[in-house]
C-alpha cells in the first residue's frame, strides 16, 4: 500500500473502486473516455452509505474518498449541497491505476491471464485427446480477452484443482479411433476425488466443469448430459449395474461362465463385470434392449416368453456397449436386435448411438407411427428446443426409417414417452 494512504477501504469504498477497474479492464485498459460511476445506480449494493440509522459507514467512506481525491486519483462529484455528505458519482483520474490496485490489493486483469495462460502451457504437454483441445480453446479465449469458463481469472486455486482433475483422467486416443466402449472400469466420484485431491468432497463441485469441456470438445459427447459424459469418463456416483432378463449366457476374461436364464424378473450384473466379458449370447429369437426401468418390467411381465431384456437407462454406458459389442460379434443373424425407448428427441437419439456405436441391425420397437396415434391423448407438447433437435435429427444417417415418424412428430407438435404405452 503507498505510505501517503494510511488506510485500509471500507467495503463501500472497495466496492467503488472495484467497480471503475471493473470497468477499465472491460474497456482494455482504455482512459480515452471518462470512467465513471454513479451511486445511485448501485445503492443496492452499498448498504453502509446509505444506512440511515448509522453514518459512521458513509463518513468514514467520504474521508477516505477525499484522501484519494486529493491523491489524484479519482474525481469525486458530490450532490448539490451536499459536499462531504452525499456522494453523487466517482470517476477514475488518470495514471492512477497502479495505485489502485495495489490499495486494493487485486491483481490487474493481464496479470491474472498471464498466470492461467502460464499454468495451461506448461500442462497442454501432458494430454493428447480431447483435452488438448479443450485447453487450447481456453488459451484462445485468454489470448482473445474473452472468458476462459469454466476456468476463471480470480481463483488460482480453482484453476489448478480443474487442471489437475483433467490430468488425471484416462486417455481417450485409443477409445476414439477404436471402440467407443473402451473405458469400462468404473470409479467413484468420492474415490478418485481422494486420489487426486486427498478430499473426498473437492471433485464434486469440479465434475461439472470437468464434464462442460468433456461434452464441448469431444464430438461424441456433445448431445450428453454431464453425468453421461463423466461416465464415459469411467466416473460414477456409485458403481452400477447392468439390468438383464431371459437366458442370456455370459463368459468372463477368467473364463467364468454365468447363466441367467433362472432370473425372473431381473439380474443386476456390476457394470465392471460387463466390461471383462468376452462372450456372450442368448438362447432366444429376439433381444429387446429398453431405455428405461419402467418399461422394462413392465416389457418382461407382458413378453417374458421368447426375448431376451437389457435395461439402458438411457444413453448405454461404456460397459453397456462392451456387452452388448460382445453379444453382437456372436449373434446369429436370424436373431432379431430391438430397441425400445421413448418417442422424443432423447429416445431416437439413443436409437442412432446405438446404431452408430454397436450395430445397424437394431429395429426400433414400438417406435413408430401407429403406436404414436393411438397414445397421442397421452402425449406431451413439444419445446422449442425439442423441434430444433428433431429437425436436427432427421438428416441423422442411421435414422432414415425414422423420418416419417419425426416428422409426424413435428406435424402433431407431440413426443411420447415409454410409460404411455399399454403393452
Amino acid at each position: 500500500m503507498d505510505a501517503d494512504i494510511p488506510f485500509t477501504p471500507n467495503p463501500d469504498v472497495a466496492t467503488l473502486l472495484n467497480r471503475l477497474l471493473d470497468i477499465y479492464e472491460r474497456r482494455g485498459g482504455s482512459m480515452k473516455q471518462t470512467i465513471r460511476v454513479s451511486l445511485h445506480e448501485i445503492a443496492d449494493i452499498l448498504p453502509g452509505y446509505y444506512n440511515q440509522t448509522n453514518p459512521t459507514p458513509r463518513v468514514t467512506a467520504n474521508e477516505q474518498l477525499l484522501t484519494l481525491e486529493k491523491q489524484g486519483w479519482v474525481a469525486l462529484t458530490w450532490e448539490h449541497g451536499q459536499r462531504a455528505h452525499l456522494l453523487d458519482t466517482i470517476a477514475l483520474a488518470t495514471a492512477t491505476v497502479a495505485p489502485l490496485y495495489m490499495l486494493l490489493q487485486r491483481e490487474p486483469l493481464a496479470t491474472q491471464r498471464k498466470q492461467l495462460r502460464n499454468l495451461l502451457l506448461g500442462n497442454r504437454f501432458r494430454v493428447h485427446d480431447w483435452r488438448k483441445l479443450a485447453l487450447n480453446h481456453i488459451l484462445a479465449q485468454v489470448e482473445a480477452q474473452k472468458s476462459p469458463a469454466p476456468f476463471t481469472l480470480n481463483d488460482p486455486e480453482w484453476n489448478q484443482d480443474l487442471l489437475d482433475a483433467l490430468l488425471a483422467l484416462p486417455d481417450t486416443t485409443l477409445s476414439d479411433s477404436a471402440r467407443s466402449d473402451c473405458v469400462t472400469e468404473e470409479l467413484p466420484y468420492r474415490v478418485f476425488s481422494v486420489r487426486v485431491f486427498n478430499d473426498s468432497k473437492r471433485f464434486e463441485i469440479l465434475k461439472n466443469a470437468v464434464a462442460r469441456l468433456a461434452r464441448r470438445h469431444h464430438q461424441e459427447w456433445r448431445e450428453s448430459t454431464n453425468q453421461e459424459a463423466l461416465r464415459e469418463l469411467g466416473l460414477v456416483p456409485n458403481p452400477g449395474h447392468l439390468y438383464l432378463y431371459g437366458p442370456w449366457q455370459l463368459v468372463d476374461v477368467d473364463g467364468q461362465m454365468m447363466s441367467l436364464g433362472e432370473f425372473y424378473p431381473s439380474v443386476g450384473i456390476p457394470a465392471t463385470l460387463a466390461g471383462r466379458l468376452t462372450r456372450a449370447w442368448v438362447n432366444a429369437p429376439r433381444v429387446i434392449c429398453v431405455e428405461n426401468l419402467t418399461s422394462f418390467y413392465d416389457l418382461v411381465r407382458h413378453e417374458k416368453y421368447g426375448i431376451a431384456t437389457l435395461c439402458l437407462l438411457g444413453n448405454p454406458s461404456p460397459a453397456c456397449r462392451h456387452l452388448l459389442h460382445t453379444l453382437v460379434d456372436t449373434l446369429p443373424p436370424e436373431v432379431e436386435l430391438s430397441l425400445w425407448a421413448d418417442m422424443d428427441y432423447g429416445g431416437l437419439n439413443i436409437l442412432a448411438q446405438v446404431r452408430k456405436t454397436i450395430s445397424t441391425r437394431f429395429k426400433p420397437y414400438r417406435m413408430d407411427i401407429t403406436t404414436l396415434e393411438t397414445y397421442a391423448h397421452w402425449g406431451q407438447p413439444l419445446t422449442a428446443s425439442d423441434q430444433r433437435n428433431l429437425t436436427r435429427l432427421r438428416d441423422h444417417p442411421t435414422l432414415e426409417d425414422m423420418v416419417m415418424l419425426i416428422d409426424t412428430m413435428l406435424l402433431r407438435g407431440i413426443k411420447l414417452e415409454q410409460e404411455a404405452i399399454v403393452l
